[in-house]
């Protein structure tokens, strides 16, 4: 059975840089395969303008696995999309059509992701480097915690380890802060703390990294969390905001992992 087909209109934020005016230009693609996903769609969109010897749409990506984190922009105001626990280079035009439908027509807006800290590049493409330095203050383990030990021979739980690999599989891309009115990294702040700190090779560390991360993330100009919750409905990887309130108790002093 042929795919199904779908006219697509397009409301895209145009933008040269940030010193540039922007605002919202219409493209229509005719009789594409509803098997496309998004991203696949503004490669042909692409195609068109630089063939008319125009500027091509600006837009981050790499996988388009769903893995790496690098995409993500706004499509009809929603970080990633309207499809749940999805980054944006998996969103497929199917998805965007009528149940059964066979035929139809989907109108799109995509705008870059709106924070104050991510500065726009061009277009739908934004700077999320801040997210890069919260992880370069402390995300790690040093070299001074000592050599790597024998794997099998740290006992870690199974219960423990599901919810550390949970929270290892933030994949960075920025949604929870651009879905947040305040423009907060605390979700995934608190996936990088909780990380390795749920783990034993996390420890020694542990303290210093805590303070250096969110005095990191304070000064990159991201807000603070007000309990929205917006960052685990735009989450890709569905992580629980209840890990937010978990960063907030270790705060205090003795705080269990």
């Amino acid at each position: 059975m042929a795919a199904a087909q779908l006219d697509l209109q397009l409301h895209i934020w145009r933008q040269a840089g940030v010193d540039q005016a922007g605002g919202f230009e219409r493209y229509q693609l005719s009789e594409l395969s509803a098997d496309l996903s998004l991203l696949e769609a503004l490669d042909l969109l692409n195609e068109q303008l630089v063939g008319q010897g125009l500027r091509p749409v600006g837009f981050d990506h790499d996988c388009r696995e769903g893995i790496c984190g690098a995409c993500g922009f706004l499509v009809n105001g929603q970080a990633q999309g309207p499809q749940e626990g999805t980054t944006v280079c998996q969103l497929y035009l199917r998805r965007l059509l009528a149940p059964a439908a066979r035929r139809g027509s989907v109108t799109l807006w995509l705008e870059p992701f709106r924070a104050r800290a991510f500065p726009l590049l061009q277009d739908l493409s934004v700077d999320r480097s801040g997210l890069d330095r919260i992880l370069m203050a402390g995300g790690y383990c040093s070299v001074n915690t000592g050599s790597a030990a024998e794997a099998n021979a740290i006992l870690i739980g199974r219960d423990r380890a599901a919810t550390a690999f949970q929270t290892a599989s933030c994949i960075g891309c920025g949604a929870c802060v651009a879905s947040c009115p305040n423009g907060s990294a605390s979700l995934f702040t608190a996936a990088k703390l909780a990380h390795l700190a749920q783990l034993p090779q996390g420890q020694p560390e542990r303290s210093r990294r805590l303070v250096a991360m969110l005095t990191r993330m304070q000064a990159e100009g991201f807000g603070s969390c007000s309990g929205h919750l917006e960052c685990e409905a735009a989450c890709p990887q569905q992580i629980s905001a209840d890990w937010i309130s978990w960063l907030q108790r270790q705060r205090r002093p003795g705080a269990p992992a």
